[in-house]
């Protein structure tokens, strides 16, 4: 600890990202990242965007990548926010939308750099239990300080269907409630419609994951006018240039390429469900993935020995050392290869 960190920074624990190894190539499958490159028309944009005008800064409202997004969406521009990432994006929503004075509620078993948010602005988690099968219990948060769910879950890949997202809405109407949904494009339906119910909806997505830019960073919050404002306060004192040139390039373009959004998110959904089948027949079971990543557990072999196994083999996934879930490994979905050599490499620690 050093002597000139001021009592919040060292009272502070990290969220720590999934290890990024430079020692060899491996087959990556730890980090939730698209395995396939981005649109080409996104590629064309950003090269496009790095010119000279690189000298000046960019748009700091971001309104045509909003507007982009709103049309995309069927919302108005004053509906729509932009910012460097979701995790950027849900920092500033803790900031914006929670007191310190009422406890804010998420899952205990979820994104982890939730609590970290609620430490940073000196908030009080209230942590909900997962059920015994990984399930969000949705008649549990009625609290008074807010509400944090990602949608699917992470890592556990659970979806809550919208029906249940509107009991929750039903349930917590004077307080904020954020869906996180920077998995919802592989199989799950978005809350954006319900934002026109609900003023106080903020849904959360990312073009990170769905659309191969997790190297760009950009995000996008959706809901009231209310809520909007309530971010760009907090951004306009921070950091009112949040997106780069080549950040607004790509993203936009992203939007216009729709045939190519569904040809590879249909692409790993497939890849996705034709693994689960694979890795139960080895013995594993599973939670019902609807995201980019499957979460799975072996009755006899530990998940941490799994781990250092396949990272031996050259592939890596995640394993999380804490209750309830250190008998699981999240694995992302890779190309058909990377998960064939996956599949190899599990059959391999399962038969010795």
């Amino acid at each position: 600890m050093s002597k000139f960190w001021s009592p919040l920074t060292a009272s502070l624990v990290p969220y720590v990202p999934g290890e990024q190894p430079k020692d060899k190539t491996y087959i990556k499958l730890n980090t939730n990242e698209n395995p396939y490159p981005p649109s080409p028309k996104a590629i064309e944009a950003i090269r496009n965007a790095a010119g000279a005008d690189l000298r000046l800064y960019p748009d700091p409202t971001c309104d045509e990548l909003i507007r982009k997004a709103a049309a995309y969406y069927g919302l108005r521009p004053e509906q729509v926010f932009a910012g460097n990432g979701s995790d950027e994006i849900l920092a500033f929503a803790f900031a914006a939308f929670f007191d310190p004075a009422n406890k804010v509620q998420f899952p205990d078993i979820t994104y982890s750099f939730y609590k970290v948010y609620a430490k940073l602005y000196g908030l009080q988690a209230e942590l909900i239990p997962l059920d015994e099968r990984f399930r969000i219990p949705i008649d549990r948060f009625r609290g008074t300080g807010g509400v944090v769910i990602p949608n699917p879950n992470a890592p556990t890949a659970e979806l809550v269907p919208l029906a249940q997202i509107r009991e929750l809405l039903e349930n917590n109407k004077e307080q904020a409630v954020i869906i996180d949904e920077a998995y919802i494009d592989f199989g799950g339906e978005s809350a954006v419609p319900l934002i026109s119910e609900y003023p106080n909806l903020l849904v959360v997505q990312t073009l990170s994951k769905s659309r191969s830019l997790a190297g760009l960073r950009v995000g996008f919050a959706f809901g009231s006018e209310e809520l909007i404002d309530g971010l760009n306060r907090i951004k306009n004192s921070f950091n009112s240039y949040t997106l780069d040139r080549l950040a607004l390039a790509g993203a936009v373009a992203s939007f216009e390429d729709e045939a190519y959004f569904k040809e590879t998110t249909a692409k790993v959904i497939a890849t996705r469900e034709r693994v689960s089948e694979q890795v139960a027949a080895l013995g594993f079971k599973l939670t019902e993935s609807k995201a980019n990543f499957v979460f799975i557990s072996h009755p006899s072999i530990a998940a941490e020995r799994i781990f250092r196994e396949l990272r031996g083999k050259g592939v890596l996934v995640r394993y999380f050392n804490q209750p309830r879930i250190d008998g699981y490994l999240r694995v992302s979905i890779g190309t058909d290869e990377e998960m064939d050599a996956f599949i190899r490499a599990l059959r391999e620690i399962v038969e010795a």
